[in-house]
């Protein structure tokens, strides 16, 4: 229940005036029961009242959420601020894909990806290196470093046929990534279809990580445009 010792200048009180709120502008006591309250309504009127003890049940003080108060959910305040801290990591994690991936890439692949892939932006570097120096390990990094850093929207592998499914095992399990792989096999149909079917006319744009295989691209004259399917 409201106290007259709470009608403070500032506050902003319900039932002085009928449906309205004022706020007071100015309290003054006349004895202990009784205080002749300064205020202005919602249309910045000001008026005068005395309000007597026996009215406290029926005044309310309104409590506002202003741009700087503290009312919001807590819960959604930790997400948003989590949410937030996530997607600056990389400006205090130098290696952040490493520590978010099932991986722990040897020397030569971390001087690959963190001393010159990613220094070079705009990226154009050929990966070339010895069967098995950890080529995937290596393009994973990198598509999980850029995808991280909001760098990397959309990501097009192409590779040998019977390498497919590796690299989609691999991107997936070390890397969180989901590639979808684009093949003529009858599992596939329904990616097939989505090719020839898109709603944009460009189903690379709706399917942005997208494992290709190399004899497909060979057979298919509409994705020899691969590049301008890209821009």
């Amino acid at each position: 229940m409201v106290r007259l010792e709470n009608l403070t200048k500032g506050t902003q009180v319900q039932g002085i005036l009928p449906n309205s709120i004022v706020t007071i502008v100015d309290a003054q006591w006349h004895g202990s029961d009784v205080v002749e309250l300064t205020y202005k309504d919602a249309s910045g009127t000001l008026g005068n009242e005395l309000v007597f003890r026996d009215r406290e049940p029926t005044l309310e003080i309104i409590t506002s959420g202003g741009a700087w108060s503290f009312t919001a959910d807590g819960a959604n305040f930790r997400l948003a601020s989590e949410a937030h801290r996530i997607s600056l990591a990389y400006l205090f994690d130098p290696l952040l894909a490493v520590h978010t991936s099932l991986v722990e890439p040897l020397p030569h692949q971390i001087t690959a990806v963190y001393g010159e892939m990613l220094t070079r932006q705009p990226l154009r570097f050929l990966l070339a290196d010895d069967p098995g120096a950890g080529k995937t390990i290596m393009a994973g990094l990198l598509m999980r470093e850029l995808l991280i850093r909001g760098d990397l929207h959309r990501c097009l592998v192409i590779c040998p046929g019977s390498l497919a499914p590796q690299w989609q095992d691999e991107l997936s399990q070390k890397f969180h990534l989901r590639f979808e792989i684009l093949t003529n096999d009858s599992p596939s149909e329904r990616l097939r279809q989505r090719i020839e079917s898109a709603v944009t006319g460009n189903a690379f744009a709706e399917m942005p990580l997208v494992i290709v295989r190399l004899d497909k691209l060979s057979r298919n004259q509409r994705l020899w445009e691969i590049p301008r399917f890209l821009n």
